[in-house]
């Protein structure tokens, strides 16, 4: 599922235990000791292979900042791309999809900076690039309590019909260490690309192949996968109708991967939404049309309206 939100708060992945009225000031100075115009040392090395501008760009820009999570003492250091700017309206946390990261936001990340919004662009716990060393749970539950209280959301292209991973969860895991690995090979990456996007070149695909890769060499990748995989995954299609918040949901016109229907079904069970078609696009239309994406989240964010 990809979900951009905007939150009423600060996102929780950059948040430590904050006191009451406590706002984004204090983390925008953690944020600002991380320079730009290399990339940070955590990220694979791999990274220097990548040729797309916009990746490389945004990849300088990750840092890592201390999260709370629960009742638990210990902070982990989790990866996001701090904003430059500070908005007038409230922020806005951009979530990437399935097993990716924040570099899922490459293209639309700096148009959403140029209308103004103070954009968070932050990984999903047990995905990304955060300091997962300790191996803490990536279950489910552990990925919800990295992330709170929205007041509207975009999604898009959203699966949100899937009932969790199945039988995968009942595998030993011995099976699903094997499948985790299969999962981050090269040619399945390839290919999924070839799904994901809409006519684009033989070396682009090979190029956004190797960004969308990225996070998967991280060190801790597989167990959290695992983690994730036995947890059972996410399975929320009961829970659709009981969302409040305002929505948009976004569909692109090609996408081979989410169908049509589903979207159209999403876009009539969530209470009070809003849908726009991207035309002559695939899976990640955030990557393939940023400007029409952008453009949407900013009329959106400032106005209820795109």
């Amino acid at each position: 599922m990809m979900a951009f939100m905007c939150s009423a708060r600060p996102p929780p992945q950059l948040i430590v235990q904050p006191k009451v009225g406590e706002s984004l000031r204090g983390l925008r100075g953690l944020a600002s000791r991380n320079g730009g115009g290399e990339f940070p040392p955590f990220l694979p090395q791999e990274v220097e292979n990548i040729r797309d501008t916009y990746a490389r760009n945004l990849a300088q820009r990750i840092v890592r900042l201390p999260v709370q999570i629960g009742s638990s003492e210990s902070c982990i250091m989790s990866s996001c791309v701090k904003p430059l700017i500070q908005s007038e309206i409230n922020p806005v946390v951009l979530l990437h999809c399935f097993d990716s990261s924040c570099l899922e936001w490459r293209c639309a990340y700096p148009l959403l900076e140029e209308a103004g919004l103070e954009a968070w662009a932050v990984d999903i716990l047990g995905w990304g690039f955060s300091d997962l060393e300790m191996l803490p749970s990536c279950n489910v539950a552990s990925k919800r309590d990295h992330l709170y209280q929205v007041k509207k959301m975009v999604l898009i292209n959203a699966s949100v019909y899937a009932e969790g991973t199945g039988n995968m969860a009942k595998l030993p895991k011995i099976i699903a260490y094997a499948g985790v690995s299969l999962l981050k090979s090269m040619p399945l990456r390839f290919y999924a690309n070839i799904l994901a996007f809409n006519g684009i070149s033989l070396a682009t695909t090979l190029d956004w192949t190797n960004v969308g890769r990225l996070h998967s060499l991280m060190p801790w990748w597989e167990d959290a996968t695992v983690s994730f995989m036995k947890s059972g995954g996410y399975n929320v299609k009961a829970q659709i109708k009981q969302v409040k918040q305002k929505a948009l949901v976004i569909c692109g016109e090609h996408d081979q991967i989410v169908s049509y229907k589903q979207t159209m079904r999403l876009y009539c069970e969530l209470p009070n939404s809003m849908m726009r078609l991207i035309s002559d696009c695939g899976h990640l239309p955030h990557v393939e049309k940023p400007n029409s994406v952008a453009k949407l989240i900013a009329d959106f964010a400032y106005f209820d309206c795109c």
